[in-house]
């Protein structure tokens, strides 16, 4: 049956949930939003602030969403929301799919499967746009997973907005398949690579959902 998963704490405002590590980018905007609308009724001019503080602040909201999800069947899990940007075989036999994440999309990744975290490696790069042949180059975050089907590997990939990865559980501690794992902020990449002889079920297109859509075929 599907289950759900709520491993890492967030962070949460007025019954939203919001991802862990939202605080230091949202609560700012929140308390100039709302300065400029207790302002803006005594003088118009605070108009100028509140209207595009109370934008950006809505904006955030949207962005830093975390939202519950029925976790699926699989032996491989999308960890990430967003659109299948490439399929590629690897020489070493394991196949490489790459999920675009846009500033829209839910920006926290989870575990693609059950299992033992293994690495956790922050390697430092630029930051040019995520849909880019060259973002391969860009800061990442590599993860090994040690689970029932082998080493798994999977990369969170900056943009060029987004700035920060921000990874939720260390190196040594056991995830199951769903767990939220980190989060990057305002989009950019995932790549899952699948061991070799598991066929990918997505195709170059398509939409994915963190913890729901299946990406190994049965």
């Amino acid at each position: 049956m599907p289950h759900s998963h709520s491993s890492a704490p967030r962070d949460s405002l007025a019954g939203v949930r919001l991802a862990r590590g939202a605080s230091p980018w949202l609560l700012p905007t929140l308390a100039t939003a709302a300065v400029g609308l207790v302002r803006a009724r005594r003088s118009g001019r605070w108009a100028t602030v509140a209207v595009p503080a109370t934008a950006l602040a809505a904006g955030m909201l949207w962005f830093f969403r975390d939202p519950e999800r029925e976790i699926a069947e699989g032996r491989v899990i999308c960890p990430a929301d967003g659109v299948v940007q490439s399929i590629m075989p690897w020489k070493d036999g394991r196949t490489r799919v790459a999920i675009f994440m846009s500033p829209l999309n839910v920006h926290v990744n989870r575990a693609p499967l059950s299992g033992t975290v293994t690495s956790v490696e922050h390697i430092p790069g630029g930051y040019v746009p995520a849909f880019n042949k060259e973002s391969e180059n860009n800061e990442r975050v590599v993860w090994h997973f040690d689970t029932e089907i082998g080493d798994v590997e999977m990369i969170q990939i900056a943009g060029a907005v987004a700035r920060r990865i921000v990874p939720y559980v260390p190196r040594g501690c056991k995830v199951e398949q769903g767990d939220r794992i980190g989060l990057i902020r305002f989009g950019s990449r995932v790549d899952v690579y699948l061991p070799e002889g598991i066929e990918p079920a997505v195709e170059v297109g398509q939409t994915t959902t963190a913890g729901v859509t299946r990406l190994d075929r049965a």
